[in-house]
């Protein structure tokens, strides 16, 4: 039997777990996050589960079916500092929910195997670099790129990593978790306005924004700050923040969202002109040509900038996914069961990033479902969805799920 009740009394637990008065702290690979993990494996241990934690770190939960063509469902405990409660454990818990209904059904043995996954640092707070435990296990993670990237204490990665037990060189080992898979689903906050401004609880998503995600460092002169005239610097500064009202022209231009999210210096001191600033700038668009075009228009700009400050710029790539669409028979599964709950549904795009690209990426029919966000607000602790709207979301997922495992039995036969 479905209690979508207990996912919310769940949600309510977690949160009083793993936040303080600022939001969240289950920042991926540190104390929290691995007290919210071990909270979850309670969870699963009342339930005749197979559970174990791949090669990269993410924690697998597997309902053996009659088949071993396998429906996956997947989500993240992992959410950035200071953030909302909803966001990423949502996913997880009402996928839990489906299994417990699942299992009670069919005597532990449904018509096809259906897995939980926990996928690991999903947001990419602390390292920069998103879907980490989802791209590890697709194959489309690059260990060159990610190899060398450290946190804003100068921990390395590898090294945060090898302290939860995971080796880096073996992150794609993961990768044979995906060999039955048959369709992936996700259920998530919408973490915009859309579903808000219209007035409705519950839409089918189409796919992902595709991502270009770079750190710019412009390299100029340290000089004091009382005696060296102001046309005589070469102030990294300057040229940076030049980039920060440029972006703004740039998404304007293409339709699409521009962010520098990140500002760092040298010497970082009141009496020196800045020597060196690194900012991040993520640009996201659904059309592949245009955010290229964006990409394109900032490193022209950038340049420019250098040039009139008298420094130089460098772009190092942190990450980048191309736009993702959705499985269309599954995107109208998932419009149907909202329709079961609610009586009226919408299609829409997904601006943030979700592991669900990474299923769709590789070829896995992957299928997504948006609850409405309070006031169109996620990554902030005043992130929030009404319960009723919770409520129906479990529901209606719930219901995607039984049409996804009658699909994938129909597509084998």
């Amino acid at each position: 039997m479905l209690l979508p009740t207990r996912t919310l009394d769940e949600l309510h637990e977690l949160k009083d777990l793993t936040s303080d008065a600022q939001g969240a702290q289950r920042v991926a690979f540190t104390p929290t996050w691995s007290c919210a993990r071990s909270w979850l494996q309670s969870k699963l241990r009342a339930l005749p589960l197979e559970v174990h934690t791949d090669a990269a770190g993410n924690l697998w939960a597997t309902l053996v079916g009659q088949s071993d063509r396998t429906l996956i469902i997947g989500g993240h405990l992992d959410s950035v500092p200071n953030g909302g409660w909803l966001d990423g454990s949502l996913n997880l818990l009402a996928g839990l929910e489906v299994l417990r209904r699942l299992n009670t059904e069919y005597n532990g043995r449904p018509p096809v195997t259906v897995r939980l996954v926990d996928w690991a640092d999903e947001e990419g707070a602390r390292f920069g670099r998103s879907l980490f435990g989802s791209s590890a296990c697709s194959g489309t993670l690059s260990l060159e790129e990610t190899r060398g990237l450290l946190d804003k204490d100068g921990v390395r990665l590898v090294d945060a990593l090898a302290d939860v037990g995971v080796n880096f060189e073996r992150l794609k080992d993961s990768g044979r978790e995906l060999l039955s898979a048959s369709a992936y689903l996700e259920l998530h906050i919408e973490q915009g306005p859309v579903l808000l401004d219209l007035d409705l609880p519950l839409g089918a998503v189409l796919g992902t924004f595709g991502v270009e995600r770079h750190a710019l460092t412009f390299r100029g002169q340290a000089a004091h700050s009382g005696s060296t005239p102001m046309h005589r610097r070469k102030d990294a500064f300057l040229a940076a923040a030049r980039m920060g009202a440029e972006i703004y022209s740039i998404a304007e231009a293409h339709g699409g969202v521009c962010t520098i999210g990140s500002c760092t210096t040298s010497p970082g001191i009141v009496t020196s002109v800045v020597e060196e600033c690194r900012v991040t700038l993520d640009q996201r668009h659904l059309d592949a040509a245009k955010l290229a075009g964006m990409l394109r228009d900032a490193q022209v700009a950038s340049q420019r900038f250098a040039e009139e400050a008298k420094v130089s710029v460098s772009w190092d790539r942190l990450w980048r996914i191309e736009p993702l669409p959705f499985h269309p028979e599954l995107i109208d599964l998932c419009e149907r069961s909202i329709l079961e709950i609610t009586e009226r549904s919408q299609r829409l795009p997904s601006g943030p990033l979700h592991d669900a690209s990474e299923m769709a990426r590789v070829g896995i029919p992957t299928a997504m479902m948006f609850v409405q966000s309070l006031q169109g607000i996620s990554h902030n602790k005043i992130e929030d969805t009404a319960s009723t709207h919770l409520l129906k979301a479990v529901y209606a997922f719930d219901r995607l799920a039984d049409k996804t495992v009658a699909w994938i039995v129909q597509q084998s036969s």
